[in-house]
C-alpha cells in the first residue's frame, strides 16, 4: 500500500488541533488508515542546510486514490470528524464563454487513443502546494497509471501557450522541442537516446520507443506542450508564479483516464480564487465519436438497502441515521421516497473505489465505528468445521496415488487455447471454454477444460529427470454453463488426471492406477452388459474402446460408471498420439488418464 508523507505541523493545523501520537493512531484506525511513522521521534535528514521538518508517514489503502496527497487525507479526515462537509465541485466556463478546445487526430488511435483535459483558473501555489501537486501526479503515475502505461499526466502554464490545441501522433523525426528543464531543442529520436541513461525517465521510454508514431500535443502556434507519456515541454512548465494550469491526460484505459482527471481537479481546485470550480475543455474527436466536455463532475448515483447494511453490521439504525453516518464518508444520502428500505446515495467524483452497495455498507460501518458494532455469538448450539465431500474424495485419490508411487503436481489453471485443444488434436472448443478477455500473453488465454495439457507441460519441463516419470493431479477444470448463476455462467468440475512417461507405453500403468482409485472409491469393476441392464443393473464401472484423436487408434478407452440407476461416461485413458507428443516436445511415449471425480458424490 502507498505511504504518504505529510508535514506534521501543517497537517495538524489543517485538522484544527494538535494530536498526541496515540490519539492520531486511534483516529487513523477508526478511519481505516494507519500511521506508519512519526519522524519527529527519529533523526531527520538535512535539506538545504536545514533539518527536515517532522513528518507523519501515513499508509493509505491501495484503492483510495483520493488520499494520495496531503489535501486528500486532510479533506477526508475533516469530513469524518464533522469539521467540514463534502465540497460541491462545479464547472465554470471562462468569462467570455469560449471554452478551450483540443482536437484529437485519428492517428493517435494507434498509440494512446484517449484524451482528457481540465483547467484550474486563478490558482495560488505555495511551495508546499506545488510540491504536493507534483507528488500527487507521481503517485498516480506509479499506482493507478501502472508506471504511465495506462495514463500519463501533463501540467502546463496556460498563460505561456495559446489555444486551440491539437493532440497528434507523428513520426519521431518530425517532433522537435526543448524538453522539461532543458534549453536545447531535440527531436524525439534524440530524446530517446538522451534519456536512455536517466534514472527517472528511462523506465518509461519502452512504452512508445518502438512505435512508428509518437503522441504529441501542440498549441495553435505549433508550440509543443508535451510528448506523453515521456516528458513535458520546457516552454510551458508550471512554477510557483503560475496562475492558470492546463492539465492534459492521455491514456490507453478510458476509465482510468477520467478518474485521474477527477482526482487532480478535486484535490487542487480548492486553491483556486473560486474554490472547487473547474473550467471545462472541449475535446473534439470525430473519428471515434467521442467529442465531449471534460471533466464531468456529476456525482454517480446508486441505491443501498438499509436492511442489508443493518443485517451485515448487526445494527437496527433508521434510514436517517444511516444517511448521517454516510455523510461522514463523503456521501450524500437520503431515504428513497419510492422504496421504504432504500437509500438514494450520491457518490462523489473522488470515490472511484465505490462499486457496489457492499462498499457503501463498509463505509457505514466505518462511520459508525467498528469497535462500536454489537458483538454477539452466532445463533445455534455449536458449529464444527468439516471438509467438503468433494475434498474428501480428492484426498482419497491423492493419498492412494501417492502411495502407489506417483508424484503430485500442481500446474496453472490457465493455458493457451492451442494447448487445450489443437495440441490434443481437438481443433474446436465448441464454445465450452471460458476465455480471458484481455490475456497478457498467448500462454494464458483460457481456463483449462482438461488436466492433460498441464501434466504434459510439467513432463516437458522435467525431461532431464530419469524416466519413467509418474505424475498426477487432482484439481478443477472449468466449463461454460448457461444454467449457472448469471454473474458466473460457468462451473468448476473436480478431475483426477495422471501421466506415465517413459521408454515404453505405460498403458497398463495408468490402467492399474485407475483400478486402484476406483477400488478406494468403492466402485467395483463390472461388465458392460451388467452395467447397462435396464432393470437391476449392477452398480460399478467398466471400460470400452473409444476413438479419440488425442490417443493412438486402438489404444484408448472410455470409462463408464453406473450409479443410482444412471450411466455416466466419466473419463478416458490411453496412449497419446505421436502428434500430441510432438506438440509438447516429448520424445518418449506417454499414457494419460483423466476422469471426473464429482459423479461419485
Amino acid at each position: 500500500m502507498p505511504t504518504i508523507g505529510v508535514n506534521k505541523a501543517d497537517f495538524y493545523k489543517a485538522l484544527g488541533r494538535e494530536y498526541t501520537k496515540e490519539e492520531f493512531e486511534e483516529l487513523c484506525f477508526d478511519f481505516g488508515i494507519e500511521l506508519d511513522e512519526d519522524t519527529s521521534e527519529s533523526p531527520r535528514p538535512i535539506v538545504n542546510g536545514e533539518q527536515e521538518a517532522p513528518q507523519l508517514k501515513i499508509e493509505i489503502p491501495a484503492n483510495r486514490y483520493d488520499m494520495l496527497c496531503f489535501e486528500g487525507i486532510a479533506m477526508n479526515l475533516n469530513i469524518f470528524l464533522g469539521r467540514e462537509t463534502m465540497p460541491t465541485y462545479t464547472l465554470k466556463p471562462p468569462s467570455d464563454g469560449q471554452l478551450q478546445t483540443v482536437t484529437v487526430h485519428p492517428e493517435t488511435a494507434s498509440i494512446r487513443p484517449y484524451f482528457s483535459c481540465a483547467i484550474l483558473r486563478n490558482i495560488t501555489f505555495t511551495q508546499a502546494r506545488y510540491d504536493s501537486f507534483i507528488a500527487l501526479q507521481d503517485k498516480l503515475h506509479q499506482n493507478l497509471a501502472r508506471q504511465r502505461t495506462l495514463v500519463a499526466i501533463g501540467t502546463h502554464d496556460l498563460d505561456t501557450i495559446q489555444g486551440p490545441f491539437t493532440y497528434e501522433a507523428l513520426p519521431p523525426d518530425q517532433i522537435k522541442f526543448a524538453p522539461l528543464n532543458q534549453t536545447k531543442e531535440m527531436t524525439a529520436t534524440q530524446m530517446m537516446d538522451f534519456y536512455a541513461k536517466d534514472k527517472h525517465l528511462s523506465r518509461y521510454l519502452p512504452i512508445i520507443r518502438d512505435s512508428p508514431v509518437y503522441p504529441i500535443i501542440y498549441d495553435s502556434n505549433r508550440t509543443v506542450l508535451s510528448m506523453p507519456p515521456i516528458i513535458n515541454s520546457n516552454h510551458s512548465k508550471i512554477t510557483l508564479a503560475t496562475r492558470n494550469v492546463l492539465i492534459d491526460i492521455t491514456a490507453t484505459d478510458k476509465t482510468k483516464l477520467e478518474l485521474v482527471n477527477h482526482i487532480l481537479v478535486a484535490m487542487f481546485s480548492q486553491y483556486c480564487a473560486d474554490p472547487f470550480t473547474v473550467e471545462p475543455v472541449n475535446i473534439i474527436s470525430p473519428h471515434n465519436h467521442e467529442s465531449r466536455q471534460t471533466p464531468d463532475l456529476t456525482p454517480r448515483h446508486a441505491q443501498a438497502s438499509a436492511s442489508y447494511i443493518n443485517s451485515i453490521c448487526g445494527l437496527t439504525s433508521s434510514r436517517e441515521a444511516l444517511c448521517t453516518s454516510l455523510k461522514r464518508m463523503c456521501y450524500t444520502a437520503v431515504p428513497s421516497p419510492h422504496d421504504p428500505d432504500a437509500l438514494d446515495v450520491s457518490i462523489p467524483i473522488t470515490r472511484a473505489d465505490v462499486l457496489h452497495q457492499a462498499d457503501i455498507m463498509e463505509d457505514a460501518a466505518v462511520a459508525y465505528g467498528f469497535n462500536s458494532l454489537p458483538r454477539k455469538f452466532p445463533r445455534g448450539s455449536s458449529f464444527t468445521a468439516a471438509a467438503l465431500p468433494i475434498n474428501k474424495l480428492a484426498d482419497i485419490i491423492r493419498l492412494e496415488s501417492f502411495g502407489a508411487g506417483w508424484v503430485e503436481v500442481m500446474p496453472l489453471i490457465l493455458c493457451s487455447h492451442d494447448e487445450n485443444y489443437a495440441w490434443l488434436n481437438h481443433p474446436s472448443d465448441q464454445g465450452a471454454c471460458v476465455r480471458l478477455q484481455n490475456p497478457k500473453t498467448a500462454e494464458y488465454q483460457i481456463v483449462r477444460t482438461s488436466l492433460i495439457p498441464g501434466l504434459l507441460k510439467t513432463v516437458r519441463e522435467n525431461k532431464g529427470h530419469a524416466v519413467p516419470l509418474k505424475i498426477f493431479e487432482v484439481s478443477d477444470v472449468v466449463y461454460k454453463d448457461a444454467r449457472a448463476r448469471p454473474e458466473r455462467k460457468a462451473r468448476n468440475e473436480r478431475h483426477f488426471g495422471a501421466c506415465w512417461y517413459g521408454k515404453t507405453s505405460g498403458f497398463e500403468q495408468v490402467h492399474g492406477l485407475l483400478d486402484r482409485a476406483m477400488l478406494m472409491l468403492k466402485s467395483a469393476l463390472v461388465t458392460r452388459e451388467q452395467g447397462l441392464a435396464r432393470e437391476g443393473g449392477v452398480q460399478g464401472y467398466w471400460i470400452e474402446e473409444v476413438d479419440d484423436p488425442t490417443y493412438l487408434p486402438g489404444r484408448a478407452a472410455a470409462i463408464y460408471l453406473r450409479v443410482a440407476d444412471q450411466t455416466h461416461r466419466i473419463g478416458t485413458f490411453g496412449n497419446l498420439h505421436p502428434s500430441v507428443l510432438k506438440h509438447f516436445e516429448l520424445p518418449f511415449p506417454a499414457s494419460v488418464l483423466e476422469l471426473n471425480v464429482e459423479v461419485f458424490l
